[in-house]
């Protein structure tokens, strides 16, 4: 019980993503993981190609060093495939979890026979999707911040808010992981004096999303861009978003409050809610090349 008390301390955790390749898989899955644990703040290392024995004992030492300056043991989660590797990495003064090596003995034995213990670093993916791909970061890089509305019949998605809430980035997130054309447009005091979205917007409605934040994390994120303004006082804060909430219900948009919630996790709701999730789904799938190593 008392490791359990000891988790919902403030003190910051160190984590290390450990790989003998680029470090994106074990990144992804253990911030999945560590996206449980809400109330604890981690600090992340992701060391990339460690992918000799020699680079392993270095990444050992760099870890029991932090290990040494902190009060908890450093959590590492470890994509490495080869054995002695993985050996020398669970000497360390942390607590390893292993990504791959739980699965492939499982496998080995589903399969009859031994996998290839190579990383896993190219994958392949169709021409079609590839440029799907580049042509929604174009699209939402070039329709960013209200620029060209003109031409919002090519967006997949409308993000609409206050200014600060938090649609660049989640456009740019739709648009590199669901290759979606998002186009976001920050209201403006005309269209709060106006009290209704622009018509540009409104016409567009079934591809339309509101995005909100609350008033206390706003005033701050725009302190920082504008500090000592009316844009950044907690009052003008207030009001705009709750002239955007009364705008918003006036369409019946879908609405995501962008305070405590990830890029990753608004961006999912999102598509579910415009009805895009099948249907990116398919047209994003990838095809590993055969687990090889390139030479």
């Amino acid at each position: 019980m008392s490791d359990i008390s000891e988790n919902t301390s403030n003190e910051v955790r160190n984590v290390f993503f450990v790989s003998d390749e680029t470090g994106l898989t074990a990144e992804s899955y253990g911030k999945c993981l560590l996206a449980q644990f809400p109330n604890i703040e981690f600090e992340t290392v992701t060391l990339s190609f460690i992918d000799t024995p020699e680079k392993v004992e270095d990444a050992r030492d760099q870890i029991n060093a932090v290990s040494a300056k902190s009060k908890y043991q450093p959590l590492i989660f470890s994509t490495l495939v080869q054995d002695e590797s993985q050996y020398i990495l669970e000497s360390c003064d942390g607590y390893v979890i292993s990504l791959f090596h739980g699965f492939i003995g499982a496998m080995e034995n589903f399969f009859g026979m031994e996998s290839s213990r190579k990383g896993v670093s190219r994958i392949t993916i169709s021409d079609t999707t590839y440029q799907r791909r580049l042509d929604a970061i174009d699209y939402s890089l070039t329709h960013d911040d209200g620029v060209r509305p003109d031409q919002y019949e090519e967006a997949d998605v409308i993000l609409a808010g206050v200014s600060r809430c938090g649609k660049t980035p989640t456009s740019l997130y739709l648009a590199m992981n669901f290759s979606l054309k998002v186009a976001n447009y920050p209201l403006t005091p005309e269209d709060f004096e106006a009290e209704q979205l622009p018509e540009y917007l409104r016409i567009h409605q079934h591809k339309l999303a509101g995005l909100t934040i609350k008033p206390v994390p706003l005033s701050r994120i725009r302190r920082q861009r504008r500090p000592d303004s009316d844009y950044s006082s907690l009052e003008i804060c207030q009001a705009e978003l709750s002239k955007a909430m009364a705008m918003f219900e006036k369409v019946n948009i879908p609405v995501f409050d962008t305070t405590n919630t990830s890029i990753e996790e608004i961006s999912s709701r999102v598509v579910r809610s415009l009805g895009l999730a099948r249907e990116r789904i398919r047209e994003s799938t990838i095809t590993f090349n055969n687990f090889k190593k390139p030479r």
